[in-house]
């Protein structure tokens, strides 16, 4: 984006690319499909993110906003839709697509794109940058913008290269953690469910016996331990609790109900259907796989009815149902998440321009600054509209 608007405003523009193809982590965003950015007024997409960070990306997304982010992609022939919670996707095609319509902007502009070309320098004189290393050659230039994202999923190219350049150019680098990654659990007995999903739930994150951190929607097992879009939204938090002590994860299956409802609902239920097992009730809040687990869990036998379920077992089940422990968190991981948060700190960058406060010529923007939003789509909005900027100012 950045390579793009300064090529359209009149810029001879260079793009230097790692890897042999452009927009990898785009790629994979959206599990492939690509969640373009974030709807509604653009004061809720900044509402979604940290005071800091919102303070800051906000002269950026109103000068690119989501609807011309859009209208971007539109224009080429993307058709979008948008999902009950404000993800933005394309209806038919997916990130693939996505990407070729980026590089076929940046063609239209006459950005000369170079792949597989790795920077290994920025330097700079008593004026601010003057060049950048690239192997044995030397690219001479007054500007640079700094888009080479954070360091999760490092196969895809993104291993944090950025912030040792700025840092050599005089900029301080906020610690990096991950955020909107997979967590590990200690408890290795949930692998054997890898694959399965709870729908419409609601994760909590506990630290010294408060909840730190919750997120609604659906949740998946792992290998490790959980991801899926629960576990990604509270993912920064917990990173940051484990720092406090013991972070312990637990499960809402019936988020719609409160306890004292759901204890009355499975009562109502008990004297109309008697004889009906209390674990093809439970089908109906979960897979029926994770059924028997969660009923050893309450201490209730798999095969007891409901007419002969005692309060202090429906007591149980209820509370299991409102709060399912998984176990304490062993590791949230940064190198699988989507994005990272920390990065050059915001208090360095002018956020009207994405310009450095630090080194003249030097511009910022995307994920190598310290923003991380929530996921579903806000990050690509925020990378979007910095790039933008980013590149509109190099050419001032």
């Amino acid at each position: 984006m950045a390579a793009y608007r300064a090529a359209e405003l009149g810029a001879r523009v260079v793009l230097l690319e790692k890897t042999s193809r452009i927009g990898t982590k785009i790629l994979i965003s959206g599990g492939g499909k690509c969640n373009i950015t974030h709807d509604g007024p653009i004061k809720d997409v900044l509402a979604a993110f940290r005071p800091n960070e919102a303070r800051f990306i906000r002269p950026a997304c109103y000068r690119w906003t989501n609807d011309q982010v859009v209208g971007f992609l539109t224009e080429r022939g993307i058709s979008v839709y948008t999902r009950d919670d404000g993800s933005i996707f394309p209806v038919e095609q997916t990130a693939k697509d996505v990407v070729a319509i980026l590089g076929a902007r940046l063609e239209d502009v006459g950005v000369e794109t170079r792949l597989e070309s790795c920077v290994t320098a920025i330097e700079r004189d008593e004026e601010g940058v003057c060049s950048v290393a690239v192997g044995d050659e030397t690219i001479s230039t007054k500007a640079v913008v700094l888009a080479v994202g954070g360091s999760s999923y490092p196969k895809s190219g993104t291993t944090g290269d950025g912030w040792p350049w700025a840092s050599s150019l005089g900029h301080s680098i906020a610690p990096v953690q991950a955020a909107l990654a997979p967590i590990v659990l200690k408890e290795e007995r949930w692998r054997e469910y890898s694959g399965v999903a709870l729908r419409d739930c609601e994760l909590r994150a506990r630290c010294n016996g408060k909840v730190v951190a919750r997120w609604s929607g659906d949740m998946l097992f792992t290998h490790i331990g959980i991801s899926g879009p629960c576990t990604l939204g509270i993912s920064r938090e917990v990173t940051e609790a484990m720092l406090e002590g013991e972070v312990t994860m637990e499960v809402d299956l019936v988020p719609s109900a409160e306890f004292v409802q759901l204890n009355k609902d499975l009562q109502d239920y008990a004297r109309a259907h008697p004889r009906r097992k209390v674990a093809s009730r439970l089908e109906t809040f979960m897979p029926s796989r994770l059924v028997d687990v969660l009923l050893d869990s309450a201490d209730v036998f798999p095969d007891v009815e409901f007419g002969a379920l005692l309060r202090p077992e429906r007591n149980r089940l209820v509370e299991r149902l409102k709060g399912w422990p998984l176990g304490a968190v062993k590791e949230v991981v940064l190198d699988k998440g989507e994005v990272v948060a920390g990065g050059v700190s915001l208090e360095e960058v002018d956020p009207h321009s994405m310009r450095s406060l630090k080194c003249p010529g030097l511009l910022v923007c995307g994920e190598a600054l310290d923003i991380a939003g929530p996921i579903g789509g806000y990050n690509l909005q925020a990378a979007f509209a910095t790039g933008y900027v980013a590149g509109e100012s190099a050419v001032d």
